[in-house]
């Protein structure tokens, strides 16, 4: 018999602590346990579920919106990937603009602190305004945002989100549209990063504590 060795057993159990819910919930918003790996990463949603619930929510926006036009803010720049995708799955007269902020640096942990390298182009002044993250998680950004776009008097002024960390939330903040419901995990790729690292990813990965740099 071939005992596991130490690396691999320090990996099983990392998987076994996250991987828990509430079966009963909908899935799109409980963890099942990986069984896809992607260049050695555990994949927690591949491209396909990612393609399936953004066709979701672009038709749940397209039903909102009721035929009228849209501006959409991405986040730059993990939510490149979410906003491209997320714009096809809508049917509506849609512009773009951009937004760069600051709060991560190059690690795991959030500064805190909220800076705008980068503001919008053109003023949004009566008009529907979707904000669109790739993750909400403390929420210091998106608040920071929300109120700083409200000052030009939008018509409506959404959030989508692709991904949500509830447990992690820091003000009090809700996005109106979200792709899935995570725990407190780090994920990487479509878009997100690690020292800008991994963005290219197709699949959302899992970042696990051991993961070499």
């Amino acid at each position: 018999m071939v005992r596991a060795g130490a690396p691999f057993r320090k990996r099983f159990r990392f998987l076994a602590a996250i991987y828990t819910g509430d079966q009963n919930r909908n899935s799109r918003d409980t963890v099942c346990m990986a069984t896809m790996t992607y260049q050695g990463l555990d994949v927690l949603y591949s491209r396909h579920q990612i393609a399936e619930r953004v066709a979701e929510m672009g038709a749940q926006i397209t039903r909102d919106l009721n035929g009228e036009k849209l501006v959409m803010i991405g986040v730059l720049k993990g939510a490149a990937f979410f906003l491209v995708d997320l714009s096809r799955a809508i049917q509506a007269d849609a512009t773009f603009d951009f937004v760069a902020v600051s709060s991560y640096g190059n690690g795991q942990r959030s500064s805190g602190a909220v800076k705008v390298i980068k503001d919008l182009d053109q003023p949004i002044e009566g008009k529907n305004v979707l904000i669109v993250e790739d993750i909400l998680d403390t929420g210091l950004t998106l608040a920071y945002l929300r109120k700083l776009f409200a000052q030009q008097h939008p018509k409506s002024l959404r959030i989508a989100t692709l991904l949500d960390k509830p447990s992690r939330r820091i003000e009090k903040i809700d996005a109106d549209y979200v792709g899935f419901s995570i725990p407190n995990l780090f994920v990487i790729g479509y878009g997100m990063d690690y020292g800008e690292r991994y963005r290219n990813l197709p699949d959302i990965c899992i970042m696990a504590p051991e993961q070499p740099e």
